[in-house]
């Protein structure tokens, strides 16, 4: 059994109500650690893309499990690049862990200066050399923030991923990738893409509202989530949430 925990925008902005949404949720993971192989993030670390927010960011996030992380919308790559890589510049945030026999691809779906979601072409190729180069049929997870399918959250729906058919053919050419994670809409959720799952990890600094559960964007009574992936010997995913309190 290898298992994943996921967690997702969290927006770090200087204050304590987001850092402390934050620091819950990675108590609760680090204390069980000895039972999971990885942790990701699948983006919008901070809410202004500053190097402030860098900084807190990478003051708060420690694990001693092996962690990717990602950027999404919120995020600027410069900034991420500088604190989190000591390497500035422009470089996407990509990245690949094999553990355990499993295999772990976070790519970026960001676009500089706009709210949606797009892999670029350069970036589809990462994927696949990461693909081919594994030992042949090793199972796969593959993480970026944007959702490429609507999620019936309609603001949120104007600002996915485009160019997904791109992403889709991958699933074609590697059956081994058993499903696809992400982020971005604050509310956990689990769909299907290409014909694998898809499972969308709750947010951390907060959730946003289905359309019926009121005019508010923000759902201010939910606590902070995590997601938990369980990849089985027969590479079946199953993912269970977690509401962390307090």
């Amino acid at each position: 059994m290898f298992v994943v925990a996921h967690i997702s925008d969290l927006h770090f902005n200087g204050s304590e109500h987001h850092r402390s949404r934050v620091e819950s949720v990675l108590r609760y993971i680090n204390s069980r650690a000895a039972g999971i192989d990885a942790l990701i993030v699948t983006g919008d670390l901070v809410d202004r893309g500053t190097a402030a927010e860098y900084d807190e960011a990478r003051d708060t996030l420690h694990s001693t499990l092996p962690t990717l992380i990602t950027i999404g919308n919120h995020d600027d790559r410069e900034h991420y690049n500088a604190s989190f890589r000591r390497e500035p510049g422009q470089a996407h945030a990509n990245s690949a862990l094999t553990l355990d026999g499993l295999q772990l691809l976070l790519v970026d779906s960001s676009i500089p200066g706009r709210p949606g979601g797009y892999i670029d072409d350069d970036d589809i190729d990462w994927l696949e050399d990461q693909l081919r180069t594994a030992e042949p049929g090793t199972p796969t997870l593959i993480a970026f923030h944007h959702p490429p399918v609507p999620v019936h959250m309609s603001y949120m729906d104007t600002i996915k991923q485009t160019g997904e058919e791109r992403l889709a053919r991958l699933v074609d050419r590697h059956p081994n990738i058993v499903a696809f994670l992400c982020g971005h809409i604050h509310s956990a959720a689990v769909t299907t893409f290409a014909g694998r799952p898809l499972c969308v990890a709750p947010g951390v600094s907060s959730t946003l509202n289905l359309p019926f559960e009121g005019p508010e964007v923000l759902n201010e009574g939910q606590p902070p989530g995590v997601a938990f992936h369980l990849i089985g010997d027969d590479n079946r995913i199953v993912t269970h949430f977690r509401a962390v309190m307090g």
